[in-house]
């Protein structure tokens, strides 16, 4: 969310960033909605005064005439408040839901765009492998291994349902703890495991409500069901002040993701790239206020998932995101793609992004600048695994006989070099 102090103040600025992003949104509508209430708070607070001014003076009526009429102007100036403070409820409510919909000024460096297609490569690394064979796909090769059950995975969980098993899950079990070991011996993130049935404020406060809200499963009880740990990770400090020596809170947050993948419908519907249910591990980052130390925990984080793919030597390549293809709150958002031998072409397995302090100042997440100021601290977050790079690492890792090699950095978590 943007200080409504800096909407008024910089109205092209933050249009021109609505345009850059695609994104449907009337400044002067919001701007006139804040009037509205501006107005009708100035007036409630007057009304409020000479109702209490008015109460006040009944006890120290002259006479009881005199009493009488202060406790009926009393009673008049209360009802005429009652409706007024109704309307200013209102008022509140429209403005409300207004500001959430305020998107993020993106950074300069955001390239112009409408789509993932206008995406622009930033750079590559690794090399595409050469095979002698016509290279299969994911769904082949784990279905005839017996480590992917899609059959049985429909049967039991519906479309897009799946099973992992055998050296499928074994496999996905070590890649999982060389992410783990690999954060631990980096240092300096707080593991944590989080909910993924949450509450909506955290979702509306890193803004994935309301506008993503067809994306979102929701239970009977009006909580919903996580596509990110991102979500209950920022959640953890929401309207806590953070002490700014603590500066910068690193994480590295596991949980399950689900996500109905609306809009989806016909993408990736076999196999696992697309489907309802995964697991993530998440960094996370709080620090100070400053758009520098964002830029620079931005691309630690990119890093920390190049080396990653490095270490499991696969084939990648970064992209910056255009404005279209950003969220509400992104100030700028980078895509880790694995090359995937199977469609000719690089598919994304992770996102890194910063938002300054659009996500914490709706959660309310504050530090004590040195100068005595409360500030919001700015926030970032990095997918650190997902689902998707057990994909990359079957196809790039297959041999002719459609056995799987094992990368080095998970032989000594699965225990053996070819899967077959």
């Amino acid at each position: 969310m943007l200080d409504i102090k800096f909407i008024r103040e910089n109205k092209e600025l933050v249009a021109a960033g609505a345009l850059k992003k695609h994104i449907n949104f009337n400044v002067d509508e919001l701007l006139s909605a804040d009037d509205v209430r501006r107005a009708l708070l100035a007036e409630v607070e007057v009304m409020r005064s000479k109702q209490n001014e008015t109460a006040n003076l009944v006890p120290r009526a002259a006479s009881n005439e005199e009493r009488a009429r202060l406790i009926s102007e009393s009673k008049e100036l209360k009802d005429v408040l009652q409706k007024k403070e109704e309307e200013l409820t209102e008022a509140i409510k429209k403005w409300q839901a207004l500001m959430v919909q305020v998107p993020n000024i993106p950074d300069m460096s955001v390239p112009e765009g409408a789509s993932d297609a206008d995406n622009a490569e930033a750079r590559t690394w690794g090399e595409a492998p050469k095979f002698s064979f016509t290279p299969k796909s994911h769904i082949d090769l784990m279905q005839n291994l017996k480590m992917l059950d899609l059959e049985r995975g429909t049967k039991v969980a519906g479309f897009r349902g799946y099973f992992l098993m055998n050296d499928g899950a074994l496999l996905q079990f070590a890649l999982w703890n060389f992410v783990q070991d690999f954060f631990a011996q980096k240092g300096g993130f707080v593991p944590m495991i989080v909910p993924s049935l949450i509450r909506r404020e955290p979702f509306i406060g890193t803004g994935y409500l309301p506008q993503s809200e067809e994306d979102l499963y929701k239970t009977q009880d009006g909580e919903y069901l996580s596509g990110t740990a991102e979500v209950a990770t920022m959640g953890f400090y929401m309207d806590e002040t953070i002490e700014k020596k603590d500066l910068p809170i690193k994480m590295l947050s596991f949980s399950p993701a689900f996500r109905r993948e609306a809009g989806s419908h016909g993408r990736d519907t076999k196999g696992i790239m697309r489907v309802h249910e995964f697991y993530k591990l998440e960094q996370v980052v709080l620090c100070e206020a400053s758009h520098e130390e964002s830029v620079k925990y931005h691309e630690e984080l990119t890093q920390n998932t190049e080396e990653l793919m490095q270490a499991l030597g696969l084939p990648y390549r970064v992209v910056v995101n255009c404005g279209g293809d950003l969220g509400l709150g992104q100030v700028k958002k980078y895509d880790i793609e694995a090359w995937i031998p199977s469609e000719n072409t690089y598919r994304e397995t992770h996102s890194s992004s910063y938002f300054h302090d659009f996500q914490t100042r709706r959660l309310n997440i504050r530090y004590r600048d040195d100068d005595g100021k409360m500030r919001f601290a700015h926030s970032l977050n990095n997918t650190a695994l997902s689902g998707r790079p057990l994909i990359a690492l079957i196809e790039n890792y297959q041999n002719e006989d459609g056995s799987i090699r094992v990368p080095e950095v998970l032989k000594k978590y699965i225990g053996k070099d070819v899967l077959k």
